[in-house]
């Protein structure tokens, strides 16, 4: 078998057998890949040899290529990133929950993206440091990947102006259909594409406008990439913020 160095992002995994499982994974050197981990065993056994593998987790690994399979395997996994609030704040487990489902179901198993993949793990270790401003970070995580993913939007905006979700640009233009921000959250996407996520606590949203912007910018993001229907986390994310 032929091996590498990398670093993953643990995006879900979905059981293989008795005792495997398949983890999906975002990583530096092949993009999305797939990864058979297999002797897990049962009970507390189990459980500790899965703990690296919860949704976000940012890893270490040597990865291993066999010329039978098109799953890579995994040896010494290590973490990558030494979390220490996510996995016990409610809040930031949940909006982990909601970017791991995001990458998985909107980037497709492709060549690696260097700027992607700094992204998301930059944005991992981000809301592990947070103390201020975790109910607006799921906002500024989506705004933003969109950079990413082919489709950000133009960032010319002056006051008083609405967001084209069609075109992705802000305009003072009457427009003929329905895709548009309103004025308030036309603003709000600015500053949040714009703003450091320190400043987050700097937006006093409340819960109704956080699900207004979520509703607004999932639409947005349906007119381009159909697949942000199916994350089904933004039902969750809407009941706890």
């Amino acid at each position: 078998m032929k091996s590498y160095k990398a670093r993953g992002v643990v995006l879900n995994t979905i059981k293989y057998g008795e005792s495997s499982v398949v983890v999906n994974m975002l990583t530096d050197t092949f993009g999305r890949q797939s990864y058979i981990v297999q002797g897990l065993g049962s009970g507390r056994g189990r459980s500790s040899k899965m703990a690296h593998f919860q949704p976000l987790s940012a890893l270490l690994f040597e990865g291993l290529i066999s010329s039978k399979s098109e799953l890579h395997r995994l040896r010494d996994v290590q973490n990558g990133i030494l979390l220490s609030s996510l996995r016990f704040d409610i809040r930031k487990s949940t909006i982990a929950l909601f970017m791991a489902e995001v990458v998985y179901r909107l980037v497709g198993e492709s060549e690696r993206n260097d700027d992607l993949f700094d992204f998301v793990w930059g944005s991992i270790e981000a809301l592990d440091s947070l103390d201020e401003g975790v109910a607006n970070f799921h906002l500024w995580f989506l705004a933003n990947i969109s950079h990413h993913l082919g489709f950000a939007p133009n960032a010319d905006f002056e006051e008083g102006m609405i967001f084209d979700m069609r075109e992705g640009r802000f305009t003072h233009e009457i427009l003929l259909h329905n895709d548009t921000m309103s004025q308030q959250n036309s603003a709000l996407l600015y500053r949040l594409l714009t703003a450091d996520f320190g400043e987050l606590a700097r937006l006093p949203l409340n819960r109704n406008e956080r699900r207004q912007m979520l509703s607004e910018m999932v639409k947005y993001y349906t007119l381009h990439l159909e697949s942000i229907c199916n994350v089904k986390s933004i039902s969750i994310l809407q009941e706890v913020f």
